[in-house]
């Protein structure tokens, strides 16, 4: 077994490949990026204590900042000001018009403040990440941020343990679709009778599958049309252009980020497709998305329907709703252009 490198070989590492992104350069040290970062613990950056329920009481003094969540496959980022906080035991949330957070407190494991000097300056950013050593949730300042109180917030959450080094967990394969097939035709009645789309992660649970594994199972019926993987950006592309508002969620196990609005500025590049707003940007890995399905789900206001992707070990990559542009917005636009997406002629194998 190749031995770890130390912390002072970690901080050299970084010095060498000063255009190396975290999360890349960790891959090529063989460790995980909180490892990277916790290297610099007494250099540039301090252990804070990572649950929300601190961190988020501290985080809105900062003023406008930049929120960051991803997953293998796809980077959110939203600009904005941290609003309400809402703790849970098992969930909690952030609501806001422009960040809006949905948390799940007990992947929230290793925090960090950094400050850092860049070719565009000093950069100043709060990180967290799971047992793992993955990234969860990162918060950049901005120029117009208030950096003032940097100093306090990273104070009141300072850790009094300031070790370099971390122990993580080994980091947990992806959860393939799980599928029940004695109870496909239960979940096809069940699902006729969802009132809200927040139902159907409990009804799957109940009936021994996951999300994934229930759609597949499915498949061709009324509630799931499975489409072709190639049509992403030529969806994306028609949102933009019909100046349609979505409800975007791309998330992790320990946090989802949600971003409401249009999507203006499509921009593919190599193999990410990109939207490039000014207060919203996505990074999606385009070469990363291996199914694709419309889902529809039963509600009191009407038929949900959402555009969900999914990579080649069973991740949640990102699911796309309609945002209705007022309350009498029956969302015939977005049902029409989730309607023109062409379905896959091959089923994907169970």
């Amino acid at each position: 077994m190749t031995q770890a490198p130390t912390a002072a070989e970690i901080r050299q590492a970084r010095l060498d490949n000063p255009k190396t992104r975290d999360r890349d350069l960790a891959d090529q040290l063989g460790i995980s990026e909180a490892e990277l970062v916790a290297a610099h613990v007494g250099h540039t950056a301090t252990r804070i204590d990572p649950h929300p329920d601190q961190l988020m009481s501290q985080v809105s003094r900062l003023g406008e900042v930049m929120a960051l969540t991803r997953n293998v496959s796809a980077v959110h980022e939203r600009k904005g000001t941290y609003g309400e906080y809402r703790a849970g035991l098992h969930a909690s949330m952030v609501l806001g018009k422009e960040i809006d957070l949905r948390i799940f407190p007990k992947y929230w494991v290793h925090g960090f403040a950094i400050e850092e000097q860049t070719e565009k300056g000093l950069r100043r950013t709060l990180q967290v990440f799971d047992a793992a050593g993955d990234a969860v949730h990162k918060i950049y300042m901005r120029d117009g941020s208030n950096h003032d109180a940097w100093d306090e917030v990273v104070a009141e959450l300072k850790l009094d343990d300031q070790s370099e080094t971390i122990s993580v967990d080994p980091r947990q394969p992806t959860e393939a679709a799980r599928e029940n097939p004695e109870k496909r035709d239960v979940l096809l009645a069940e699902w006729a009778k969802m009132t809200d789309t927040h139902q159907f992660n409990r009804l799957a649970a109940k009936l021994g599958m996951n999300r994934l594994g229930a759609y597949r199972m499915v498949s061709g019926e009324r509630w799931v049309r499975p489409l072709e993987t190639g049509a992403v950006e030529t969806f994306l592309n028609a949102v933009s252009a019909a100046k349609q508002p979505v409800v975007l969620f791309v998330g992790n196990k320990g946090n989802i980020q949600i971003h409401w609005g249009t999507l203006d500025n499509i921009k593919p590049m190599g193999p990410w497709l990109n939207v490039l707003d000014e207060r919203f940007n996505l990074h999606l890995r385009g070469d990363r998305v291996a199914e694709v399905y419309a889902i529809e789900k039963p509600t009191k206001r009407g038929p949900a329907v959402s555009v969900e992707l999914f990579d080649a070990e069973g991740g949640l990559i990102c699911q796309i709703f309609g945002q209705r542009a007022d309350e009498d917005d029956d969302l015939a636009v977005w049902h029409g252009l989730v309607a023109d997406l062409p379905t896959l002629q091959e089923q994907v194998p169970a």
